[in-house]
């Protein structure tokens, strides 16, 4: 369409699948979330794809919060939104120092490492219920502030506190759902600051929004569906993938 990044048929269809995306992954299928800019940014720059997706993210957490409203942890929220404010506001103002690349890499290469610190544990290791540790909630808080800041890539540093805790699918789910709802919101007093909302990404982001909100209600159901013994194992798998398409692309972009 005249006026957006969307101008003939494959750009339109590249921007619907990163509206499917976002609605699964806020759904509660969360590790593709992560994927959101990665696929828009094969049409324009992760800077913009960053811009036009925030917008997307916010309305579709209002529906997401109503899928899982009641079902999240507040012992987990109260813990990593304090490291989580922090991470936001390091990426606020190294925002012109660090590349989207080795964003990438960071993310990526924490991911990876956290499954395959996961995969080479016995059984009777992976299925121990971690308890909660202020420390480290407080640092992988704002490791997943400071990426869902720069590249709306906070799931993984997310995960790697939460997925130990062994909480169940429906309580984890809806406690990331709250903590990225609170994070985006917070997000937007720096990405209007840097100039992201422009008419062009607003349009853009209004021609997404339906898309979005009705595979919310997808993922949420998809969830429902699971058991725990799968639902880890999925999770943990997408993960992994995810951590490894970005290794990839910021290897490429350096």
């Amino acid at each position: 369409m005249p006026g957006t990044p969307f101008t003939d048929p494959w750009t339109l269809a590249v921007g619907l699948l990163g509206a499917v995306i976002i609605g699964l992954a806020k759904g509660g299928l969360g590790g593709v979330g992560i994927l959101g800019v990665p696929v828009l940014a094969l049409i324009m720059s992760p800077v913009q794809a960053a811009g036009i997706l925030l917008p997307v993210l916010i309305v579709t957490d209002g529906f997401s919060l109503r899928a899982w409203w009641k079902s999240w942890d507040n012992r987990t929220l109260a813990l990593m939104m304090p490291g989580a404010i922090i991470g936001i506001a390091i990426g606020w103002a190294t925002a012109a120092l660090v590349s989207d690349a080795v964003v990438r890499l960071i993310v990526g290469v924490i991911a990876v490492l956290f499954v395959l610190r996961w995969a080479t544990q016995g059984q009777v290791a992976r299925a121990r219920q971690r308890n909660h540790n202020a420390p480290a909630a407080t640092i992988w808080g704002g490791l997943a502030g400071y990426t869902s800041f720069v590249a709306h890539a906070g799931a993984p540093p997310f995960s790697v506190y939460t997925m130990p805790l062994r909480l169940d699918p429906k309580l984890l789910t809806g406690t990331s759902v709250v903590f990225f709802a609170i994070v985006n919101v917070i997000k937007l007093v720096p990405y209007f600051a840097l100039g992201q909302f422009d008419t062009s990404n607003l349009t853009a982001s209004a021609m997404m929004i339906p898309v979005a909100v009705v595979f919310v209600f997808v993922g949420a159901w998809i969830i429902r569906q699971m058991r725990a013994e799968v639902f880890y194992p999925f999770t943990y798998a997408m993960v992994m993938l995810v951590g490894m398409k970005m290794i990839w692309d910021g290897w490429a972009e350096l």
